[in-house]
């Protein structure tokens, strides 16, 4: 059966050059031309790796990243780009890619990083699968079963949109996050609330994990810019 990727890539000729040396290895291609288009297409199929542009039109390689792995954790993805600065390069690892490599390339360089990734996924196909539980005080959140318990020992499942912001958060422990960043991330470039809905969110998941709500130890407010989780 063949392996499945998802090629992302706004110019014309890196994409045509690209899609045509996977499919000579053997490889499906299915193609998007912006951070849009990459989503829908995730989300509509199943692919054994992402490759993906940083400089994207409509939402950005880094945006489309954390967006795939609110959803997915396992899917590898190699940012291909001309964001050659060694901060890019960090940005695009924490944010959760799995190599990173710049224009121009190496084509065999190219290949064979495609292979490895593509064997790593097999790997992960094959390994017994793990709960995503993450805990925090005597608070505990399950991202496979979007179940929660409370610091009061109560259990809980929460909805689809509360685990993916709960996650964005959590991974990016320490950090403010900002209500635009939540925005594009987890309600996505088709749907936006209000500032209002994501404090409401914010007010539930106090109530779930917060002794005292007005007084949070681990989820904060930064006025004028948005969250912040610490553990």
């Amino acid at each position: 059966m063949n392996k499945r990727i998802l090629l992302v890539e706004d110019e014309e000729h890196i994409l045509d050059a690209v899609k045509m040396n996977l499919e000579l290895e053997g490889y499906e291609v299915v193609v998007a031309v912006d951070g849009e288009e990459a989503i829908d297409q995730f989300r509509k199929g199943r692919f054994n790796l992402i490759i993906l542009d940083v400089m994207i039109p409509k939402m950005d390689g880094f945006t489309v990243c954390q967006t795939i792995r609110l959803e997915n954790t396992q899917i590898p993805i190699l940012f291909l780009t001309a964001k050659n600065a060694a901060q890019d390069r960090i940005q695009g690892l924490k944010l959760g890619g799995d190599d990173y490599l710049t224009k121009p390339f190496n084509l065999e360089e190219f290949l064979l990083r495609v292979q490895i990734l593509l064997r790593r996924s097999d790997d992960q196909t094959s390994a017994p699968k793990v709960s995503g539980v993450y805990q925090f005080g005597a608070n505990q959140v399950n991202f496979s079963t979007y179940e929660i318990k409370t610091y009061s020992g109560d259990t809980k499942t929460i909805t689809s949109r509360e685990i993916k912001l709960l996650k964005l958060m959590i991974d990016r422990e320490g950090e403010v996050v900002s209500r635009d960043q939540i925005l594009e991330t987890v309600w996505g470039y088709d749907v936006y609330p209000s500032t209002r809905t994501i404090d409401n969110y914010i007010l539930a998941f106090r109530k779930y994990f917060e002794e005292n709500p007005k007084e949070p130890k681990y989820i904060h407010s930064v006025r004028g810019v948005g969250y912040k989780f610490t553990a």
